[in-house]
């Protein structure tokens, strides 16, 4: 829809024209457009759902000449520009120039920690910052943040539980909290990991558009431009003749409530099986679902939700509340949560913890022990003078809860024979495990097992004589670099950084692949 409230939303499209580009509403109805390039930020997300097998992103979302990346850094180049204009004819010249100006992104919940990364580099990359000056944020947190500082009705109480369900345009996330804290700062922890899936209400606008085509597309006076505007204007169909039949009476088409509920409903019982699986995968019993995103100003979707959850017991007697301007609760809470940053008189609510989605690990050599580990995979030591296996060190284990900037510190060491150099790099990869069925991480790698990153330390920030020579177990010569790794978990994204002989050499580059 462009009319109303709605208008407020911009359009994430973008067309090109040689080098020059239009994008939002610049973007002329019939144009060709490039969309939903976001969601192939992250591409294993785009293949989760029936739905998006189904429907899949259309082709002209992305292409060679315009990857996701480029399409959403122009995309965010173009946002920045227009902000900075908004803000020259509403703030003072000189307090613009002696403000500084700082950029939040929200993210899906459900985003890899690779597509995280790649949302920040777009954003490095369109000006709006460097590193830590651009702050990132889980959409369904922000959403909790001002949902929770809007709702006052809550008459909240430390454990109380709640589902947060942002249901947005391309993405359903979802995560349930509950509050340990009430004054003097209202504090959460996440209660179980949070989901989501690819079942927005921009289905909703496909799966009207396929009923549409399939029920009107062999009509004299059906083309493209019929679709569009039906697409738009719901009900419209100019040029196409009265039918009764197919319910076509002055240009408008008449749709039976079973013809509606044939559309919603493959998108709605995916988004209710995830509000199921958050209240089901809870040991606590749930006080409220809160429901924000554009696509929760569907009365018929809460009205299911409703209905659906007094089928457990641990939610038959939660309420299903939307907050005012619930459509923009996301952005709104990640404003609260940057205002919350600069001034500590601005309050805001704090998410203390956040339980882990995956196994976290690295896989490094130990001392081989016969009793526990494979004898076929031990290998000789020349320097240590024992065999030594390479497995696996889980530093986070799925379902754990992680404190949100509260470092993690991993002790390491590498050796390079000194008659072949000073160590100049050191590369460390960290792994992950999905482990679906909550087996446990294991200790070789297998098949569930993924490479997640490649973290790099530039040793040469480090003047070769500190780095301590010692001589080995075989009598030669070796540098020996005993060093940290330190990793900081944010609301949505993980810094790393490098530290030897206590100083603290900054952050490492992570290679995401």
């Amino acid at each position: 829809m462009r009319s109303g409230r709605h208008e407020l939303i911009l359009s994430r499209e973008i067309r090109y024209d040689g080098q020059d580009y239009w994008w939002g509403y610049q973007i002329a109805d019939s144009a060709q457009r490039h969309q939903w390039f976001k969601l192939n930020l992250d591409p294993y997300q785009t293949r989760g759902t029936e739905l998006a097998k189904t429907y899949p992103v259309p082709i002209s979302a992305t292409s060679s000449e315009h990857s996701a990346e480029k399409l959403t850094t122009d995309y965010l180049t173009a946002l920045k520009k227009h902000a900075e204009h908004v803000l020259r004819y509403t703030l003072p010249r000189s307090a613009l120039v002696s403000t500084p100006v700082e950029y939040i992104l929200t993210v899906p919940a459900v985003w890899s920690d690779a597509a995280q990364a790649k949302t920040r580099q777009c954003a490095e990359n369109a000006g709006m910052g460097q590193g830590s000056t651009i702050q990132m944020v889980s959409e369904p947190e922000a959403a909790a943040i001002y949902t929770l500082a809007d709702m006052d009705i809550l008459h909240l109480k430390i454990g109380d539980t709640f589902v947060v369900c942002d249901a947005g345009g391309g993405t359903v996330d979802l995560i349930t909290y509950t509050i340990t804290q009430l004054h003097p700062t209202l504090k959460l922890t996440e209660a179980t990991p949070g989901n989501g899936a690819l079942c927005g209400s921009s289905y909703l606008n496909r799966r009207f558009q396929a009923f549409i085509e399939k029920k009107l597309g062999q009509e004299t006076g059906w083309d493209e431009a019929v679709l569009e505007d039906v697409s738009y204007r719901c009900t419209s169909l100019p040029g196409l003749m009265n039918n009764a039949t197919l319910g076509i009476s002055r240009s408008k088409l008449r749709l039976l409530g079973t013809d509606v509920r044939t559309i919603f409903e493959p998108v709605l019982s995916e988004v209710l099986g995830l509000i199921m699986a958050q209240i089901t995968a809870t040991t606590k019993p749930i006080t409220a679902v809160l429901m924000v995103g554009g696509f929760s100003e569907n009365a018929y979707l809460r009205d299911l939700v409703r209905k659906e959850i007094r089928s457990n017991p641990k939610s038959k007697d939660a309420e299903v509340l939307k907050p005012k301007d619930g459509w923009t609760a996301v952005v709104r809470g990640a404003l609260m949560k940057g205002l919350s940053t600069t001034s500590i008189s601005f309050p805001t609510t704090v998410i203390s913890g956040r339980r882990a989605r995956k196994h976290y690990g690295i896989y490094a050599g130990t001392t081989y022990e016969s009793v526990i580990h494979d004898h076929r995979k031990r290998y000789w030591d020349a320097f240590d003078g024992n065999f030594r296996i390479r497995t696996f060190s889980w530093f986070v284990k799925k379902g754990i809860v992680i404190e949100e900037e509260k470092p993690v510190r991993l002790d390491y060491y590498s050796t390079k024979l000194k008659s072949d150099g000073p160590l100049k790099e050191i590369v460390t990869s960290i792994h992950v495990c999905k482990d679906p069925e909550n087996r446990g991480a294991p200790m070789y790698k297998n098949s569930e097992v993924s490479h997640l990153v490649d973290v790099k330390a530039d040793l040469k920030r480090i003047p070769t004589h500190k780095i301590p020579v010692e001589r080995g177990h075989d009598g030669r010569l070796y540098y020996v670099v005993r060093y940290q790794i330190q990793i900081t978990h944010y609301s949505a994204n993980t810094t790393y950084e490098l530290i030897y002989g206590h100083v603290n050499y900054g952050q490492v580059t992570a290679e995401w692949v």
